[in-house]
């Protein structure tokens, strides 16, 4: 890989850049604060063909890439975590139909995604399965032309906004993942009922919620693949879902480094800046290292993904090590800002708020340790 982005990325970072400083950034507090979900700059991003980078231009996309995908959704995390998410929800079910939809479900479904016309959101964790995917309960019990979808999913982003949903369900509750499958499911469909998440840490602009599905039928061609396809594309599509995660974390780290250079400049104690001082120095070349650090590795995982080369492992090593290093540049932003960075009155409180989830979600730090650590011992391989 070159270590240097092109001129058309560097192009395309400039306008994510200027748009996260220019629509998100003026209301980011007040959006944070309201818990108030952004439709409208989900929509201007659509426009601007920011959500649908790895998309052709066949079904509504821009076909600019992962990187670009990557790229511009490190600058939107940079100014808010929270819009951030879009990148994920609407590219997690649009390229997994992609990948093993058919032909009709390409043209109905991946367009409106990739334009933000359409809300997605993919449905994987229940109360009982979380990080174990093949735990899960829900069912897709096939009866005629339909199939009738029984269970519940939780902690799902844009559960409540979302106009489609990407549902993994057991076909064949015996067999366990070798019964699992995947659908395109339309949100509007009776027996779907959706109900808010109100009380998190952090992405508070970022809607979550559960799903019920309560005898729901939905029409055969909406199964993705074969029956008993479903760990598989589950599988997949968090190879690029974690991708998107690890951007997330990459613009947070960034975020968190030019907070605590502005402050350390600014701050003034013992008659000079805080910045003159070995421990913030100390600190602050840290949280440098270890961000430019992750944005190697989570540029590496994308770049390998516009060369369709696999790119499981080094997306497991991205995502670990960009949401480890959110966290930590999170915890040193807030100690130099001292009392100040415990307060809501600056962006730095909300960076380590945001920061935990990356730490948490489309597989936790301590699963992509286990996926690093199985390769490396050789007991079971990431890119096969």
């Amino acid at each position: 890989m070159d270590f240097a982005l092109s001129d058309d990325l560097l192009a395309i970072r400039k306008v994510a850049r200027d748009f996260a400083q220019n629509e998100i950034a003026p209301t980011v507090d007040a959006d944070d604060k309201a818990h108030r979900f952004r439709k409208d700059i989900v929509d201007k991003m659509g426009e601007l063909g920011f959500l649908g980078c790895p998309v052709p231009e066949q079904y509504g996309g821009s076909e600019m890439g992962y990187l670009a995908w990557v790229v511009i959704a490190e600058q939107i995390a940079r100014v808010h975590s929270s819009m951030r998410l879009p990148f994920n929800m609407q590219m997690g079910p649009a390229l997994t139909l992609l990948r093993y939809g058919t032909e009709e479900q390409k043209r109905k479904y991946v367009p409106g995604l990739a334009s933000g016309e359409k809300m997605g959101c993919f449905a994987i964790t229940e109360p009982n399965a979380g990080s174990d995917v093949a735990s899960m309960r829900t069912t897709a019990i096939k009866d005629g032309d339909f199939y009738v979808l029984n269970g519940g999913k939780t902690w799902i982003s844009n559960a409540q906004v979302a106009d489609l949903a990407l549902v993994y369900a057991y076909t064949d509750p015996g067999t366990k993942v070798k019964g699992m499958s995947a659908f395109i499911v339309e949100m509007n469909t009776p027996g779907i009922s959706v109900a808010p998440i109100e009380e998190k840490l952090g992405t508070w602009a970022a809607p979550t919620g559960e799903i019920i599905f309560e005898n729901c039928r939905i029409p055969k061609d909406a199964l993705i693949g074969k029956e008993g396809d479903g760990f598989k594309i589950c599988m997949n599509q968090l190879n690029d879902t974690r991708l998107g995660c690890a951007a997330g974390a990459l613009g947070v780290a960034q975020a968190c480094v030019d907070a605590a250079i502005e402050y350390a400049n600014q701050r003034e104690q013992f008659g000079q800046p805080i910045g003159k001082f070995s421990t913030i120095q100390d600190m602050i070349a840290e949280m440098v290292v270890e961000t430019e650090a992750a944005r190697m590795l989570v540029y590496r995982a994308a770049w390998l993904k516009d060369q369709n080369q696999p790119s499981a492992l080094e997306t497991s090593m991205g995502k670990y090590f960009a949401a480890e290093a959110a966290n930590h540049c999170a915890d040193k932003a807030v100690k130099i800002f001292g009392a100040y960075g415990y307060s809501e009155e600056y962006a730095v409180a909300r960076y380590y708020r945001d920061a935990k989830s990356y730490q948490i979600v489309e597989g936790s730090s301590a699963i992509q340790k286990m996926i690093i650590g199985q390769d490396a011992l050789g007991y079971r391989k990431a890119n096969r």
